[in-house]
């Protein structure tokens, strides 16, 4: 879906998404370790090899394993920026997977800014907020006494990023979270005022560019007066730059946004090319496999997107993935419905409660469309038995709501 009805709020919160899918930016947060010389590539110092194991384990969401390397590597450094960063990145990420606000299948359109998701963990909350603060204070310390420290400005642009991206989709707070994703646009542009060829910085600034360039003329005219400038084809090709750089560390993060926004835009191939490859990458993120059937489904290829649903359930089930494969479970069922093969799509949503220790949201609504699905084939008595599951998993959820108002009268499509 093309981003032809953007509104700012809905911005702000696609900026947001956008810096979380990519741990804004996560695979650019690397330890400073050596300082670089003169004559080294422009770039986020390289990574030792704990912050490998540690990025290894959050891109294939094994994210309490993540948590504890980087602990150790911050325990090991604790004056280095990168490192706070990268400890940040992990527990706001597992956090965020926790909520339920990863997958990207709630963001194929504009939607999503008033989808309820579970509540955040206040120890957590207070954890990424320490660490948010411990960071900056690093930062800006350094940055008092050396205003044009490129590494360090730019391991401010991610810790801001970071902060916009919990205080928006933790915080709820789309203004405040605006304040901070600016502050990382700004760090990483000045960053490319410095150094053209330190191409990581191009991720942020090319997210920026995106959204602000998708934005309706009015409200475009209107944000350009406070400063905020966006071309939508300028923040496409920033992360094409950095997507194609074989020495970016920011690679992945780059292919992840373009794959949403891609898809969005209905560039399809392209987004296809960028999600197979992080896959073949990643091979235990259920998210990322997760993309592919997503995918083809937006482009109509729905037999083989069936097939690939059908096929990451099962190998869910063989234990190859990190995370909630039934998942695709429920993401089949909706294909299934969307083509009124409503035993089918009954058959399929029921699948997820055969998994163990299923997403409990995911599991409340899949009870809850089986349920729609029964009324449809005016299977009553098993839609009521479904709906009286979906209140006694959450009674004051959303899909409850919804289950009540079916008992008084059956679901129906018109």
């Amino acid at each position: 879906m093309k981003l032809r009805n953007l509104t700012l709020i809905t911005a702000l919160g696609l900026a947001a998404l956008c810096l979380a899918l990519s741990g804004g930016s996560a695979a650019a947060l690397r330890p400073q370790r050596p300082a670089p010389s003169a004559s080294s590539p422009a770039g986020p110092p390289a990574e030792d090899n704990l912050a490998k194991s540690g990025f290894d384990r959050f891109y294939n969401l094994d994210y309490e394993r993540a948590i504890r390397d980087f602990e150790t590597d911050l325990k090991a450094h604790p004056d280095d920026p990168f490192a706070f960063n990268h400890l940040l990145t992990a527990r706001l990420f597992h956090e965020l997977y926790g909520m339920g606000v990863l997958d990207t299948g709630y963001y194929s359109n504009n939607s999503f800014i008033g989808q309820p998701h579970r509540k955040p963990d206040p120890k957590e909350q207070e954890q990424i907020k320490e660490l948010i603060n411990r960071a900056l204070k690093l930062e800006d310390d350094r940055l008092e006494h050396e205003s044009n420290d490129v590494q360090t400005l730019y391991a401010r642009g991610v810790t801001r990023g970071l902060r916009a991206t919990y205080t928006a989709l933790v915080e709820r707070s789309w203004f405040a979270a605006l304040r901070s994703a600016l502050g990382a646009r700004r760090d990483h542009q000045h960053v490319l005022e410095l150094d053209p060829s330190y191409t990581d910085a191009k991720m942020v600034v090319g997210i920026h560019n995106y959204v602000v360039g998708s934005l309706p003329w009015g409200v475009k005219m209107a944000v350009a007066v406070v400063g905020i400038g966006g071309n939508k084809k300028k923040g496409i090709q920033y992360l094409y730059d950095v997507a194609n750089c074989s020495t970016c560390q920011a690679s992945s993060d780059a292919r992840i946004v373009l794959a949403l926004f891609l898809r969005r835009e209905g560039r399809y191939s392209e987004a296809l090319e960028a999600i197979r490859s992080l896959a073949r990458s990643y091979p235990r993120n259920v998210l990322l496999a997760l993309e592919e059937p997503n995918i083809l489904r937006a482009m109509g290829n729905n037999q083989e997107a069936e097939a690939g649903y059908r096929k990451i359930f099962q190998e869910g089930r063989e234990g190859r993935f990190n995370g909630h494969y039934e998942i695709a479970a429920y993401s089949l069922g909706e294909l299934l419905r969307a083509h009124k093969n409503y035993q089918a799509a009954a058959d399929s949503y029921n699948l997820v409660d055969t998994v163990r220790q299923p997403d409990p949201e995911v599991q409340q609504r899949a009870n809850l469309a089986a349920g729609e699905m029964y009324d449809l084939m005016k299977k009553r008595d098993l839609a009521l038995k479904k709906y009286q599951t979906v209140i006694a998993e959450d009674s004051g959820s959303q899909p409850a709501d919804l289950a009540r108002k079916h008992i008084k009268e059956a679901y129906r499509t018109d």
